[in-house]
């Protein structure tokens, strides 16, 4: 389990502490020009590098990750100026991220509570352009027989607001116990079990209206394979 001790001081400001361990939220860690570049460049990737899937159309950076290993691809510098900036706020405890998803949601779409897997660093990392989201946090289902049916509704703990530009890193419990998930609406009605309002600068009540957001999750893929192995077997 990654310890907040490995992580960079200037951090320690940025947790919020109404989440169960560990949720780093920083407001605009980008800025708008920033913003609008890795936008820019997000748009003009070719259009071979986008693969649509139900709700959302991604485009993946640095490698197809494997539980073999996956067959590392250089990153673009756009991309990885960002993945050493948060690389060196201790994130991936003192490794450097290798593996970036583009993911674009148009309003109204979402994606399905999931976790990330076995085979990140346990840690993921979301820089937020173009529009916010709320990001719900599940508890999983559990293999105890549990009073009564196991919903969607009775296994959500909370919300995180993401707002565009923010940088949210998530570890630890958050990261390895829960389901993280994003419900297909147009809207966001923010209530109290959005647990970060405060350093979002949001308040209970407001309604945002959602646009399309992009999200760049950078991580770390710990096992990598050099691509003369895997040639040198055929």
């Amino acid at each position: 389990v990654a310890d907040v001790c490995e992580v960079h001081h200037e951090l320690r400001q940025f947790v919020v502490k109404e989440a169960p361990p560990t949720v780093f939220y920083i407001p605009d860690f980008i800025s708008e020009e920033e913003e609008a570049y890795l936008l820019q460049q997000v748009y003009q990737s070719p259009r071979t590098k986008w693969t649509q899937l139900s709700g959302r159309r991604l485009q993946n950076w640095g490698g197809l990750p494997h539980p073999k290993g996956m067959l590392a691809e250089k990153i673009p510098d756009w991309l990885e100026k960002y993945c050493e900036r948060i690389s060196s706020l201790g994130a991936f405890s003192g490794k450097t991220a290798n593996h970036v998803l583009v993911n674009e949601y148009k309003q109204g779409e979402g994606i399905m509570p999931h976790e990330d897997g076995p085979l990140y660093h346990p840690t993921v990392t979301t820089i937020s352009l173009g529009s916010h989201t709320l990001l719900d946090f599940y508890r999983p289902i559990s293999s105890q027989g549990a009073a009564g049916p196991q919903t969607e509704e009775s296994r959500y703990l909370l919300s995180l607001l993401l707002k565009p530009r923010s940088l949210l890193i998530l570890q630890d419990e958050m990261y390895q116990h829960l389901l993280h998930g994003i419900q297909p609406c147009s809207q966001d009605t923010l209530t109290d079990r959005v647990v970060n309002l405060s350093s979002a600068g949001a308040l209970p009540g407001e309604t945002l209206p959602r646009g399309t957001r992009v999200s760049l999750t950078i991580r770390h893929v710990p096992k990598v394979m050099k691509a003369k192995l895997i040639l040198g077997r055929k």
